[in-house]
């Protein structure tokens, strides 16, 4: 929760936004809640430290399934593409990120990423979408078919986890916010919760598939 500081007023928290919206609840729901949010917006921007510089990338990336009961993340790659040299140096500084542009809701997940190249997995998670991201180089065996070397998988291996669930829509939103303006105080619109690396760690016993 957040840590308060004393003021003229009192002792008030130093992030009233978190303070106001963030809650705990059981882990079950923290979880089924992200995964039914995540899968529901599919398409997200996954950030990497440079291969060769501090710099950061940000890339949109289409989730193509999840594993460990929704927590941990599977998108295609292209094994020759600039993100995989980033994840090749640097997997353990990578963060995929949702966001429904019209609730406003949003999830942020930090991990560690896994670059596979395995058949059989390219194989099990292969889409014939891909061909159209991949094209046909007309050798045989550059064509975008599941067996095109090219074909590699990431996966995200959730770390730590925070999201926002919208409690109101829109036009609610706005009320809310306006009142809280002129109380002067951080509105109530989220349900704010994180998710760390021990309780991720729990749900994976549990769930190992």
């Amino acid at each position: 929760m957040s840590t308060t500081i004393k003021t003229s007023a009192g002792t008030q928290p130093i992030d009233p936004y978190k303070a106001k919206n963030y809650e705990n609840p059981p882990l079950k729901e923290k979880v089924e809640d992200l995964v039914r949010f995540i899968e529901s917006t599919k398409y997200g921007m996954m950030t990497t430290k440079a291969s060769d510089s501090d710099l950061l990338s940000s890339r949109c990336m289409s989730l193509a399934a999840t594993e460990h009961g929704g927590i941990d993340l599977i998108f295609h790659t292209n094994l020759f593409s600039g993100k995989t040299a980033d994840l090749n140096i640097h997997p353990t500084e990578v963060n995929m990120s949702f966001l429904d542009i019209v609730s406003g809701s949003w999830a942020s997940v930090s991990g560690t990423a896994s670059l596979l190249s395995d058949p059989a997995i390219v194989h099990k998670y292969y889409t014939p979408a891909l061909q159209a991201w991949l094209g046909d180089l007309g050798d045989g065996v550059h064509d975008g078919g599941p067996d095109d070397p090219r074909i590699g998988v990431i996966r995200l291996e959730a770390k730590f986890v925070t999201y926002a669930l919208s409690k109101k829509g829109i036009i609610s939103k706005a009320v809310e916010t306006g009142k809280a303006v002129a109380k002067g105080e951080a509105p109530s619109i989220s349900r704010l919760r994180e998710i760390t690396e021990e309780e991720l760690a729990q749900w994976r016993q549990s769930h190992p598939e």
